[in-house]
């Protein structure tokens, strides 16, 4: 809002005390910014809720993982790996 049209608005003019002026400054200054910034996404972050499906999906991630590690085929083959590496010839 132009301060032209705000003194339109409101019958004031300049001659205002400077801490009124500077305080309908500050308000309009504020109200350009929350313009300019309209339709941005101000959320940076996760919700709660967010967090408690990514944990829950970490979870079900992290059993799957163990449980196709300690099987029995990938269990002898990380032996059969690690056993090869110690046994290693430099």
């Amino acid at each position: 809002m132009s301060s032209r049209f705000w003194n339109h608005l409101t019958g004031t003019s300049s001659a205002l005390p400077g801490k009124i002026r500077r305080r309908l400054a500050g308000w309009q200054e504020r109200r350009r910014a929350m313009v300019r910034n309209a339709g941005r996404s101000t959320d940076a972050g996760m919700s709660t809720a967010e967090y408690a499906i990514g944990t829950l999906a970490a979870c079900a991630f992290a059993a799957l993982l163990y449980k196709v590690v300690t099987s029995s085929q990938i269990l002898s083959l990380l032996t059969g790996l690690v056993t090869r590496a110690l046994h290693a010839t430099f």
